[in-house]
This record gives C-alpha cells, structure tokens and sequence, in this order.
C-alpha cells in the first residue's frame, strides 16, 4: 500500500491523532486527566450509539432520522415518570423501549411501504414526539430518584480484593485481555485472506496497525484504572457497536443497506425488497434513540422537554465525518466511531478551554464540511444535475 492510499484509507484516523494531540497542548495537559479520558465516551455515549442506527438510513441513499433527538427525550420522559411513580426500574426500561419500537415500525411503515420521503416523515416526528415527552413531563423537570435503574447505567465495574487503594488494578487487565485477543483475532484474519488469495495491506502495516490500536486500549485502560474502573455504560456502548459492526460487515442482511445505496433499482431486479431494507433502517434507528434516552437521563440523572435537542445532528456529522457517504452505499461502524469520537474530542477540547458554545457550532461545521468534500473529490462523486 503506498503513501497516497495509506493516507486516504486513515485520514480521519490521523485527523483524530492531530485534534488530540492540538487540544492536549492547548489544554495544558489537562485533556489527558484521568477523569476526562474516561467522561469522553460517556458523554458521547448517546453519539456513538444513535450513530450506529443512523449509518443505516445513510447507507440507504444519505437519508437521515430527524426524529432521534426527539425520540430520544420521549424515552428517557417516559422512564422518568414511571419511576417517579413507584414503577420498577425493569418495567420502566421495558416500556420506554416498547415506544420507541413503535415509533420504529410507524416510520419504518411510512417510508419503506407508504413512500412518504424520510426528510419530511421524520421531520413531522421530530416535532410530535418532542410534544409527545413534555405533554407527559408537563413541562417539568423530572428528577431520577430509582438507585437501581442509574446503577444499570452509571455504575463502575470493581472486583473486591483487587480493585484497592484507588487502584482499579481489573481495568488493566481487562484491558490487556482485550488488545491481546485483537491481536490475535487481527492476524488470524489477516492470514485467511493470504491462504485464499485475497490482496491484504501486508504484515509490516497490520501490524504496526495493531501495535496502535492495542496502545490505545492498554493507555485508555491505564487511565480508568487511575479513576474509578470500567463504566457500565462504557458495556452498552461496546455491545452495540460490536453487534451493529457485525451486522453491516459480516451478514446478508448488513449488505442489503449497501446494495440499496449503492442502486436501488438492481437492488429490487436482484430479488431483495427495498421496503423491507427503509423499515429495518428506521426501526433499528428509533430503537438505538430509545436506548440513548436510557443512558442519558441516567448520566444526567433528570429530563425535561429540551433533552436531546439538535443530537440528531451530532449522529448524522459523526457518520458523515466517519466516511459515510452522503450518496449512500459506503461507510462503516469503525469510521463513524472515529468520527463520533473525533466530535467528542472537539466538545471536551473546547469545554476545557472554557470557549462559549458558538465556537463549538463552528467548528464542528467546518469539520462536517470539510469531511463530505472531501468525501465528494476524492472519491469523484457528483450530485444530481
């Protein structure tokens, strides 16, 4: 792999590398701590989970869910008033999810089968559902009061006898089981495609690839070990992304997005149905904004009306400045994690820095800009005429 595709193929990569390293000297140091290493993803964890969803509306076509932010607050209303009412945390979780499946299958039905056109379906749900959550808040601010639903989502993971003296000796060690299994899992895979002929970046450049990656995990583990451990919420991010990461890479019906994004019309001539493709999208997407508004009112600990506002378009940035196309048909879940983590760095940057909130709009504007013509030139895309 020469210079030219090296660079093309980690461009976000390396651009991650330069932002941190440009507000870790701004910063003093301090975006090293560890306790903002460890707030990072959690205050991002909304980001990169809906991201996950919103991939596969953009994989469609560079269709978008302007609803998630809204979904997002109904969720996370409905918990809370169900617990402020008595209502077990379980049952609580349970039904909010259940909302946000519904909303899933009403817009999955609309855009898929009825053909109404996504910006307009999910702009009209972006209103209602927002209505829906302060009609059930009534436009209050509902505190959560339940210790055992923030214990499912805020909780750190300690284990008795080892994690002593403010020293989470397990975040170490998990961590080194983790880099350790990526190394192996990245070789192994590595030499399948040798044996079956597949072209492969070669040994010298998977591993120096991998000798990165590990670092970061081993240097992420050593700062949760010097705060207080692994988070759960740090379990649920991991899961989805894992699941959704095997979806779009490994199965049948992870390609079917691409295939739709790619040529629809093929796509319908090849025997796979395109409605059936739009309403797994959107359902999956309101599922993962129902889960986000679990995570956050758990994080925040209160929800009023105002939750989740303009977080729909942190997800959609995070996956077009992760690689996503905005034609649709290409994009992966390892990009928009960069992406959203590329974000998150920005944000926290900036918040240490103490810089009021309309620097932040310009920055990440300019960042999405620039990440989607890039995305056009390098690749030689063109709009409709």
């Amino acid at each position: 792999m020469n210079a030219n595709k090296f660079v093309k193929k980690y461009t976000m990569v390396l651009a991650l590398l330069v932002v941190f390293v440009f507000f870790t000297y701004l910063t003093g140091g301090r975006l090293l701590l560890a306790q903002n290493i460890s707030n990072l993803l959690l205050q991002n964890a909304y980001v990169l989970i809906m991201a996950c969803g919103m991939l596969l509306c953009i994989l469609t076509g560079g269709n978008v869910d302007l609803s998630v932010g809204s979904t997002l607050c109904l969720s996370a209303a409905l918990s809370a008033k169900l617990l402020s009412m008595g209502i077990s945390p379980l049952v609580a979780i349970l039904v909010s999810l259940a909302v946000a499946c519904v909303i899933g299958v009403w817009q999955g039905w609309l855009i898929g089968y009825i053909h109404i056109p996504p910006f307009i379906c999910t702009l009209a749900g972006m209103f209602l559902f927002r209505g829906i959550a302060r009609v059930i808040l009534d436009s209050k601010t509902v505190a959560i009061m339940d210790k055992r639903f923030l214990s499912l989502f805020t909780s750190y993971i300690q284990i008795p006898g080892l994690d002593v003296n403010q020293r989470v000796i397990s975040s170490m060690v998990v961590g080194i089981v983790v880099a350790a299994a990526i190394t192996v899992y990245t070789f192994m895979a590595e030499r399948k495609k040798v044996k079956k002929g597949y072209e492969t970046a070669g040994f010298g450049l998977t591993a120096a690839r991998v000798c990165i990656f590990d670092l970061v995990i081993l240097f992420y583990a050593y700062k949760l070990m010097s705060y207080k451990g692994i988070p759960i919420m740090l379990i649920w991010i991991l899961v989805v992304v894992a699941i959704f990461a095997f979806i779009t890479s490994s199965t049948v019906f992870g390609r079917y997005f691409y295939a739709v994004g790619g040529n629809e019309k093929a796509t319908r001539l090849s025997g796979i149905d395109p409605r059936k493709v739009y309403f797994w999208a959107y359902f999956l997407m309101s599922l993962l904004a129902g889960l986000s508004g679990l995570l956050v009112v758990a994080r925040i600990g209160s929800v009023d009306g105002n939750m989740g506002s303009s977080y729909e378009m942190d997800a959609i940035a995070s996956c077009f400045i992760g690689g996503a196309s905005a034609y649709g048909g290409s994009g992966t879940v390892q990009g928009i994690m960069i992406g959203a983590i590329l974000l998150g760095v920005i944000n926290q940057g900036m918040s240490i820095l103490g810089l009021p909130d309309q620097y932040q709009y310009i920055v990440k504007g300019a960042v999405l800009l620039g990440a989607v013509v890039f995305d056009v030139v390098s690749n030689h895309k063109t709009g409709k005429s």
